[in-house]
């Protein structure tokens, strides 16, 4: 049976992140997509220009109606921007999360500055979201934010990684684009051990959607049964290989290009 992922986040009118590039990665990569609208955003490649957001109840109904017909063997959480949100997303969940794969992306502000998550939600992500994840991916920035302390290296990634950890999800991955160098570390951390996996930077402004496709990519193969560090390693590929196919869209960061040699090979 094809592999059924849940994405829960917020819609991209751009197309590139958010649901839109959710929905994109997980059929490109043989999934079947449902999703879950936590807010309505108007954007495109050089911004957000407004936020409409969905009450915490009606994101509740929507899980509900997904997990009782079609089912779920993945979640992938984005962007969630309220506490009510994710207390209902994790109200929801609690029940399935020991058998099914939650990669939880910690969206908390936007390529353009826009802050996509409040500091009361900040608080229950790591109270009722963490403790029930398979694996948390915070970029650089998120890392900081959730553990209180500057990252300048690999060494701090690795720190910020296992302090995360303990906030009980599975595993943490520490994506690390944002440090100046050629090759981008992204350093898995789990209680078993660290390992890194590296992707070559490309010098392009075409990397919107980035840490959203990246989050899908793994729940996908993680339904399709894959381990995590298998996972992450092809996610990882996958995204490269979209920023550097990417198509050019649009006069800001435009977005990557979700159909692109590694899913087309598939």
């Amino acid at each position: 049976m094809i592999a059924r992922v849940l994405a829960i986040a917020g819609s991209d009118s751009g197309g590139g992140a958010g649901i839109q590039g959710d929905i994109k990665t997980i059929t490109a990569l043989g999934g079947y997509a449902t999703s879950v609208l936590t807010a309505l955003t108007a954007q495109n490649t050089t911004g957000i220009s407004a936020v409409f957001d969905v009450p915490a109840d009606f994101v509740g109904q929507q899980i509900r109606a997904v997990l009782s017909d079609i089912g779920v063997d993945a979640v992938k959480t984005g962007m969630l921007a309220h506490e009510d949100v994710i207390v209902a997303i994790a109200d929801e969940l609690r029940g399935i999360a020991l058998n099914t794969p939650l990669v939880v992306d910690p969206v908390m502000v936007a390529k353009d500055g826009t802050r996509l998550l409040t500091k009361a939600a900040n608080d229950a992500l790591k109270r009722d979201l963490c403790p029930i994840a398979t694996l948390i991916t915070p970029n650089i920035p998120e890392a900081e934010e959730l553990t209180g302390f500057v990252i300048k290296d690999e060494s701090d990634m690795r720190r910020a990684g296992e302090m995360l950890l303990s906030l009980g999800s599975k595993a943490v991955l520490v994506t690390g684009g944002h440090l100046d160098v050629d090759i981008i570390p992204n350093w898995l951390i789990t209680p078993d051990g660290d390992e890194v996996f590296t992707m070559k930077r490309v010098m392009t402004p075409h990397t919107h959607g980035t840490g959203c496709t990246l989050g899908s990519a793994i729940a996908t193969y993680l339904a399709q049964g894959e381990s995590l560090a298998r996972a992450v390693q092809n996610a990882i590929a996958y995204v490269g290989c979209a920023v550097e196919e990417a198509p050019g869209l649009g006069h800001g960061q435009g977005p990557i290009a979700h159909v692109n040699s590694i899913s087309r090979g598939r």
